[in-house]
């Protein structure tokens, strides 16, 4: 009897639905997002320093358009502008939450890491500004140093925790939140074209329509999706930067559960984008905005010329000196604490880390600095300075990481010795408040 013949792949096909399913579960945590967003990076360093360069710049510029939308833009300006407001969906679905029912919603559990972020966005601007001032340069660039990666942040700290306590996560998370809603105001009030106040106002009326669905539970997928992409071209024609629709958006997303829904509205989009989020629209974004021409002559002018010299100081030491200033000075005159389960010195190492701009920042970047030149100059800081805080915070994290394992394993010990159950003998259940 012969054997059936067996199923032929298809090339470069479309996986089967499980491994889609297991792909798009692995891209809903931030340690894999992080790490395909510094693949996306690596390429375009890569692939702009080689003899294919041209190709790569060739790709970057090349234009098309929606002649629905009225809208004909080069491929960087579509994942600038239309990917990347996928990721300020799901950053403002977060922050939504966050105000709702997470750490924010109420003024004393979030006073910490908000004044935190507020100070660690002020400090690094404000030092921009003094290096800018002393070294004669252009101050347009103060807010490129002002935001915090929060993929890459919290994908090193996903890397590097195994002991850590979950209240540093909800700290930095927080404090992210805070950050990119700073990022975004910054960008709607300050980086904004001639207003044309008929698109936006139309935009605003899309908006209300989109909140009173919402608000009277009105279903359907086929009425959002075509309203969100209107909302998002008028806010474009306006002339506010189009990722601003995307926050818009998220924030009116209902994130309470009606009964006998299993899901809200909010969670349930932000569950079905956030993989196109990390797989798609943030890596395309970095791929075709980190392409910077790495040369000895870019390197000199890096640390030679103030802008992207302060920009490397706002993101290394504004916000380490901001964050953690602002956090103490927060607890020591304020009602707010400092979690139980935290030390100061994981304050310190978290404010370290939140010194990797990279997304949010480069996307400034481009819009403080529209000439080609000037943005090479400052994308090159920018991927120094993150490199550099990267680096800085992986040690002082492991060195925190390894303190808590240490306490973990003592305690371990004594319960063993006790007879406790293994139950009770759980990660990071340990205070380190008193090692530093």
């Amino acid at each position: 009897m012969a054997a059936a013949p067996r199923e032929r792949s298809v090339f470069l096909g479309l996986p089967p639905w499980p491994e889609r399913m297991q792909v798009a579960r692995a891209l809903r945590t931030e340690t894999v997002g992080g790490l395909v967003l510094l693949a996306a990076a690596v390429v375009a360093l890569v692939w702009a320093n080689t003899p294919f360069s041209g190709t790569y710049e060739q790709i970057r510029d090349f234009h098309f358009g929606i002649p629905v939308l009225g809208l004909d833009l080069s491929v960087e300006h579509w994942t600038a502008d239309g990917l990347l407001s996928a990721f300020f969906l799901v950053a403002g679905i977060e922050l939504k939450r966050e105000l709702v029912v997470g750490e924010l919603r109420t003024p004393a559990t979030a006073a910490l890491p908000v004044v935190a972020a507020v100070c660690g966005m002020a400090v690094p601007a404000a030092l921009y500004l003094s290096t800018a001032g002393v070294g004669g340069g252009s101050v347009q660039g103060w807010a490129v140093p002002m935001a915090t990666d929060i993929a890459f942040a919290l994908a090193v700290l996903a890397v590097l925790s195994t002991h850590l306590p979950s209240a540093l996560r909800a700290f930095l998370l927080t404090l992210a939140v805070v950050d990119d809603l700073g990022a975004i105001l910054v960008i709607a009030f300050f980086f904004t074209a001639d207003l044309s106040l008929l698109a936006l106002g139309c935009a605003l009326a899309g908006l209300v329509v989109f909140y009173l669905r919402q608000r009277y539970r009105v279903p359907g997928w086929w009425w959002y999706v075509p309203l969100g992409l209107a909302i998002w071209a008028l806010t474009y024609s306006g002339g506010v930067h189009a990722t601003v629709a995307g926050v818009a958006m998220g924030l009116t997303l209902r994130t309470t559960r009606d009964p006998g829904e299993k899901v809200s509205p909010a969670g349930r989009t932000e569950h079905l984008l956030r993989p196109v989020s990390a797989g798609v629209a943030v890596p395309l974004f970095a791929l075709f905005a980190a392409g910077v021409s790495i040369s000895g002559a870019v390197l000199g002018e890096v640390f030679a010329r103030p802008e992207p010299l302060g920009v490397i100081l706002g993101l290394v030491v504004g916000k380490t000196v901001g964050i953690f200033v602002g956090a103490y000075l927060a607890a020591r005159f304020t009602l707010a604490r400092l979690n139980p389960d935290l030390a100061w010195a994981d304050i310190l190492a978290l404010a370290v880390l939140a010194g990797i701009g990279f997304t949010v920042a480069l996307l400034i970047s481009e819009l403080a600095f529209p000439a080609p030149a000037d943005s090479e100059r400052i994308k090159a800081a920018v991927l120094i300075a993150s490199l550099l805080a990267a680096a800085v915070a992986t040690l002082l994290v492991k060195r925190r990481n390894g303190i808590y394992r240490r306490l973990w394993e003592a305690e371990s010990r004594d319960e063993d010795a006790d007879g406790l159950p293994d139950i009770y003998q759980q990660p990071g259940c340990g205070s380190a408040a008193g090692e530093t």
